[in-house]
């Protein structure tokens, strides 16, 4: 029979083990979400005043977009973006830092972005993710995304247009 102290440990690892697996989740929702077009799912990965920083990836391709801020315009600017497209997002390497009921997760996300119209035309992202989360209730959600971009292929034009 187990000690108490053991089982203690035990059950404090299966709460840590469930949260990583939850904290991941959330980015989950996030690509899913896009893939499926599923705006309710979309919207449970992200706090109320979440913010998406996307700047740099735009940056990269000479557009200027600003933070957004709130799940409700992180919504509309991301489906407004993706309307015309067909995406698929691939979550890697996801490294979790716990404190209580905050974390940070870090993660390799390829994002491929093809023209409905057109799917001979596409973008292929291939992104570092930063995302800050925080419990809520028995949730995770994201409180802060940064999004970084590695490399890509294929025409800017299919994300964020001439």
């Amino acid at each position: 029979m187990p000690s108490s102290e053991t089982k203690e440990t035990l059950e404090a690892e299966v709460a840590r083990l469930t949260d990583k697996a939850e904290i991941v989740d959330a980015l989950y929702r996030f690509a899913a979400g896009q893939d499926l077009k599923d705006q309710a799912l979309f919207e449970s990965a992200f706090s109320t005043a979440a913010t998406l920083d996307f700047t740099s990836p735009a940056a990269r391709f000479g557009a200027t977009i600003p933070v957004m801020q709130g799940r409700m315009n992180i919504r509309e600017a991301v489906f407004s973006a993706i309307s015309k497209l067909d995406t698929t997002h691939t979550v890697t390497n996801p490294r979790i830092i716990l404190q209580g009921d905050t974390a940070k997760l870090s993660a390799l996300v390829e994002a491929q972005h093809v023209l409905r119209e057109d799917p001979g035309k596409h973008l292929l992202l291939k992104n570092i993710y930063l995302v800050d989360l925080s419990r809520e209730g028995s949730v995770w959600l994201i409180t802060a995304m940064t999004i970084d971009n590695i490399w890509f292929s294929g025409e800017a034009t299919v994300l964020f247009g001439n």
